[in-house]
C-alpha cells in the first residue's frame, strides 16, 4: 500500500533485497527492504546498490523482518524515525464535514501548494513521487481566513485511501485546519471506492499522533529505518 501511493522511481531486487531508486525523495522510496531472511553475507549487496545510486545506505524494517533488523543492529546500524501506521473506516472521518471554502480537491497541485509544502521541506523530489502514482490521487488545498494555508496529497490503493505530506503553514497552525484535511482527504477516498483510510507518522511527532488519535484512528502497525553510521559511509 505505501509502495503504490508513494512510489520509488525504480525498485529492482538484488539477491534477498528490494532496491528502490528514490531520486531524493526520501526514506519511503529509497530504503531497501528484505524480501527473504538475510545474513551478513547478504549485507555488501545491498550496500554496493545502494551506493551505486549515490544514496544514503538505510533499509526499511517492517513486522516480521526480524533476520535483517538483527544483522542491521550487529553490523552497527542505527535505528531511526520509527512510524506508526493508523487507520481506520473513511465513514467514522466523514462527519462532521469540512465547513464550506475551506478545502479543494486540486490535481495537479498549485503553485501555492508547493509554496506550503516547500516550507516544510517537501521539494520538487518528493512532488515527483506525486506524479509517479498510477492510481487514483488528488492533492487538497486548505483555507482559513480567507488564505490558502495547508495541503495535502491522498492517493487509493486497494480500497485503502492513504494520507501523505499533510503541511500547515506556520502561521496557520492550531487552528483544527490538519483536522479538517484529515477529514476531507478521508471523504474524498470514501467517494472513490476507498473504504479504509489510513496514514503514517513518526512515533517522535507528538502534535501528529495526538491529532491522529483524537480523531479516532488506530494504530494497526509500525515499521523503523535503519541506517549506516556516518562515519562507515
Amino acid at each position: 500500500m505505501i509502495d503504490a501511493t508513494w512510489p520509488a522511481a525504480r525498485t529492482q531486487q538484488v539477491g534477498p533485497w528490494n532496491i528502490r531508486q528514490g531520486n531524493g525523495g526520501g526514506n519511503r522510496v529509497s530504503a531497501a527492504t528484505a524480501i527473504r531472511p538475510v545474513t551478513s553475507e547478504d549485507l555488501p549487496l545491498a550496500e554496493t546498490a545502494m551506493r551505486d545510486l549515490d544514496q544514503e545506505v538505510v533499509f526499511s524494517i517492517r513486522p516480521g523482518d526480524d533476520s535483517a533488523d538483527a544483522t542491521l543492529a550487529d553490523a552497527g546500524y542505527a535505528m531511526r524515525d520509527e512510524t506508526i501506521i493508523y487507520a481506520c473506516p473513511a465513514a467514522d472521518l466523514a462527519t462532521p464535514k469540512p465547513p464550506p471554502v475551506c478545502a479543494f480537491t486540486v490535481w495537479p497541485p498549485l503553485a501555492v501548494q508547493c509554496d506550503i509544502w516547500a516550507q516544510g521541506g517537501v521539494g520538487p523530489a518528493r512532488l515527483a513521487v506525486m506524479d509517479r502514482v498510477m492510481g487514483p490521487k488528488t492533492t487538497i488545498l486548505g483555507r482559513i481566513d480567507d488564505r490558502p494555508a495547508a495541503t495535502l496529497f491522498v492517493a487509493i490503493h486497494d480500497g485503502v485511501a492513504m494520507l501523505h505530506a499533510l503541511e500547515v503553514s506556520k502561521s496557520h497552525r492550531r487552528k483544527g485546519l490538519a483536522a479538517t484535511l484529515t477529514r476531507a482527504a478521508a471523504i474524498w477516498g470514501q467517494a472513490h471506492g476507498a473504504p479504509t483510510f489510513a496514514l503514517l507518522t513518526t512515533v517522535a511527532n507528538a502534535g501528529a499522533n495526538a491529532l491522529y488519535q483524537g480523531l479516532g484512528m488506530t494504530e494497526v502497525g509500525r515499521y523503523h529505518y535503519r541506517a549506516q553510521p556516518k562515519d562507515r559511509s
